[in-house]
């Protein structure tokens, strides 16, 4: 539904460009519409980014957050390319109306102070762009990165001062309205979700660190005391994004899953040692302030479609998979815990598992091995050999990104329908 709203927004647009376009064989004129059309789509496009960005619970909730995250990753290609698009075509129109070359066109356009803003709005999405491809994004320290993405705020604000002024939209006054209220509505679900929220949660639930403990090897859980937990909502199978007020930690917030359902106004989440910030927390002290927003993700118990379910999980992957395994509903036989390391040593919970497993009769089996062996244990046959009628399971999967893709590959070549696959990635 989500998506429908943003594509029918995108043609609503792409309408009213066509209700101004005034045809012309003219080569400055043709260049001028097709900036225009590419300027309102980028505008567009940066509103709809910063939506994503805005951590709506509805919208999280309801798409998931890692799909959100992947949609506003590839929506920014667009949005990028869309800008540049908008400033190449416009420089060759204003090239093509004054009669000069586009150097002196260049500095001729950078002559007006609205432009010249534009072009700093567009240099600052471009280096949010950059540091958050692929090939950059594992070289870039994740402090460095959130805070060039902070940019991207500056750069849609200057960006909008530019449209404002610009003949699309400044030609109407229903348009500027329109445009100004769609930005408004934004900013201020920015400012309520990722301020307002999380604040207003600290005060209310008075979270703190009640407890650092080791699980294995690089993974700790960290315990955290509150009031009036309940009133959370946190549901198994979500996470929260996290933010610890302590001298070199606060500054980032990370998202992390609970590992075991919210009891007595205690929660559990477990962290494996990644970087700067996960070294850290392995170091918090007891009553060190915690700042909790959400709870975010759809991989809840609202997923399953099916009486049987499998749970797959894959490394620190288990942690929102232990707290389903506990809490899904099923009577004996009906849940199936498959979890997948490299060897023993790397298991999480093991004894919390095995006692669940034996309290609600369900199946556990552990799938041990390095990657890349001769066996491969979530290879089609070998799933069904553990449980025969697999393709009568919905499948709960949370891993890291490889062995989820090679997961879910498995699963439907066995014969699990693909909408039965619920999955979150938190690699984003």
């Amino acid at each position: 539904m989500l998506r429908a709203a943003l594509l029918t927004g995108a043609a609503l647009v792409t309408l009213l460009w066509g209700v101004q376009v005034r045809p012309s064989v003219r080569l400055d004129a043709l260049f001028a519409t097709g900036a225009h059309l590419a300027g309102l789509l980028a505008g567009y496009g940066v509103l709809v980014m910063l939506l994503l960005m805005a951590r709506v619970p509805a919208v999280e909730h309801g798409v998931g957050a890692d799909r959100v995250a992947r949609w506003h990753a590839l929506g920014g290609r667009y949005v990028l390319s869309l800008c540049l698009g908008h400033g190449v075509l416009a420089l060759c129109g204003y090239a093509a109306h004054t009669g000069t070359d586009l150097l002196s066109a260049t500095r001729g356009l950078l002559g007006y102070p609205g432009i010249a803003a534009a072009v700093a709005g567009t240099g600052l999405l471009v280096a949010v762009g950059v540091t958050s491809a692929r090939a950059v994004r594992h070289r870039v320290r994740h402090e460095t990165w959130r805070a060039v993405h902070l940019l991207t705020y500056l750069g849609a604000a200057l960006g909008f001062g530019h449209q404002m002024a610009g003949p699309d939209v400044a030609g109407s006054m229903f348009t500027r309205w329109l445009w100004a209220m769609l930005h408004a509505t934004v900013v201020v679900l920015l400012l309520w979700y990722r301020c307002v929220v999380p604040v207003r949660q600290t005060l209310r639930h008075s979270l703190r660190v009640l407890e650092v403990r080791a699980e294995g090897p690089a993974v700790v859980s960290v315990v955290i005391q509150g009031i009036g937990l309940d009133r959370l909502r946190a549901e198994p199978g979500q996470f929260l994004r996290w933010r610890f007020l302590e001298r070199r930690l606060w500054r980032t917030a990370l998202p992390f899953s609970l590992s075991a359902p919210v009891r007595d106004d205690v929660l559990r989440i477990t962290v494996k040692t990644a970087g700067d910030h996960t070294r850290r927390i392995r170091r918090l002290r007891a009553g060190t302030r915690v700042l909790a927003t959400g709870p975010f993700g759809a991989l809840t118990a609202h997923k399953r479609t099916r009486r049987k379910v499998l749970l797959l999980a894959g490394g620190v992957g288990i942690t929102p998979m232990r707290a389903l395994f506990e809490t899904l509903p099923g009577g004996p036989g009906d849940l199936t815990l498959l979890y997948r390391a490299g060897h023993a040593d790397q298991l999480l919970f093991r004894g919390e598992l095995e006692a669940i497993a034996a309290a609600r009769q369900a199946r556990l089996h552990y799938l041990l091995g390095p990657s890349g062996a001769a066996f491969d244990p979530l290879a089609p046959q070998a799933l069904r050999a553990l449980l025969p009628d697999l393709a009568e399971h919905d499948v709960f999967l949370c891993g890291p990104p490889a062995m989820a893709d090679a997961a879910t590959a498995a699963l439907v070549r066995a014969g699990v329908p693909l909408e039965n696959i619920h999955a979150e990635r938190f690699n984003f």
